[in-house]
């Protein structure tokens, strides 16, 4: 295995922070002991495997010199050898793992996010299902332990929703939620069909990295903020004072309303975190315009304005269109028990990952 020295100089760095989170200076200074303990962390899972490797090479290694042994008989030998191409299976295994726990990480991965959603073709059955897929991601989010806060809902006439802006927060959430990005498709028989023709709606999803004013700098000069009454299904009034709080971005015509506080502060300030995170988007995005058109497949997920799933209510099937991957167990993933579908992408995108990789070594 070519990588042996990488994973060695990984280990010895991982234990040089060991020693430093052990340190009574580093302890003192709590901005260097958290980003120490951050660095650590990080490290932790390849080193890990990296030793899981090292014992199962030096088992392998015994095994063979048992084997090889002039004085060991034939029927220990034949053990021997049976246990050699465990070990082997189990090292091409764990050889597997590493490759992709080697491979570079996207920075956003740790990232909390900002999940849109919102009605698409198929007018108040688009609204009910935007409303059905918030209830799956926050079910989702549930099972994850991440916290959902909703910062902008705009509510149907029928009570579904014509979008909802959350911010979802908890461990590796971007890294397991990038893939949602898209139209997702629903046909069934709606409520209100008569003759029960099956209809087809659309809403689209879209899953923003949060970012901090570190890395996204907007100049107050920039924007244009205005306030309004908050109001709720049909136009009716909510309150009588001004606290939702529109966003202007000036140089981009981005446009970012938050009403669901009482408190123009908390609007203004989530308001503020979701112009970050599509101002973020927008320069990724243009960066990804500058790489050559193989490469950007590798980072990017797919055109927005692509169909990426397929629910059929009256098959009970989920169909995930990127990598042909289809489950009949519509009901169970609208209850929010998506990891068969999050893995499945997962592997895929690593996959590729991987083959572009062996392209460019």
């Amino acid at each position: 295995m070519h990588f042996v020295d990488k994973l060695a100089e990984i280990e010895a760095r991982y234990e040089e922070l060991t020693a430093q989170l052990s340190d009574a200076g580093v302890f003192a200074d709590p901005q260097r002991y958290q980003k120490t303990a951050k660095s650590h962390a990080e490290l932790r899972e390849v080193v890990e495997k990296y030793r899981e490797w090292k014992e199962l090479k030096k088992s392998l290694d015994e095994t063979k010199a048992l084997h090889e042994d002039s004085s060991s008989d034939a029927e220990m030998k034949a053990l021997a050898q049976e246990e050699m191409t465990g070990l082997t299976q189990k090292i091409e295994l764990v050889e597997a793992e590493l490759k992709i726990l080697l491979l570079p990480r996207d920075p956003n991965d740790e990232k909390n996010v900002v999940l849109e959603i919102r009605a698409g073709t198929g007018g108040d059955e688009a609204t009910l299902f935007a409303q059905e897929l918030f209830r799956m991601y926050s079910r989702y989010a549930e099972a994850q332990r991440w916290r959902v806060e909703v910062l902008s809902t705009s509510v149907s006439g029928i009570g579904g929703l014509k979008e909802v802006i959350a911010l979802v927060e908890g461990q590796k959430v971007y890294s397991k939620l990038k893939y949602e990005s898209g139209v997702h498709r629903v046909q069934r028989v709606p409520a209100t069909e008569q003759q029960g023709r099956i209809h087809t709606s659309a809403v689209s999803v879209v899953v923003l990295p949060e970012v901090d004013e570190v890395e996204i700098e907007i100049d107050p000069k920039e924007i244009r903020i205005d306030t309004f009454c908050s109001s709720g299904p049909g136009g009716q009034s909510v309150n009588t004072t001004y606290s939702a709080v529109r966003i202007t971005h000036l140089p981009t015509s981005t446009v970012v309303s938050c009403q669901d506080e009482k408190s123009q502060i908390k609007n203004r300030a989530k308001a503020m975190r979701v112009l970050r995170s599509r101002l973020y988007e927008m320069k990724l995005q243009e960066q990804q315009k500058q790489l050559t058109e193989e490469r950007r497949s590798m980072i990017g997920t797919g055109d927005r304005s692509e169909k990426i799933r397929t629910y059929n209510f009256p098959q009970n099937r989920v169909t995930d269109h990127r990598i042909g991957l289809t489950l009949h167990q519509l009901d169970r993933v609208m209850d929010g028990k998506l990891d068969e579908v999050v893995e499945a992408l997962i592997a895929y995108y690593e996959a590729e990952n991987l083959k572009q990789a062996a392209v460019t070594a």
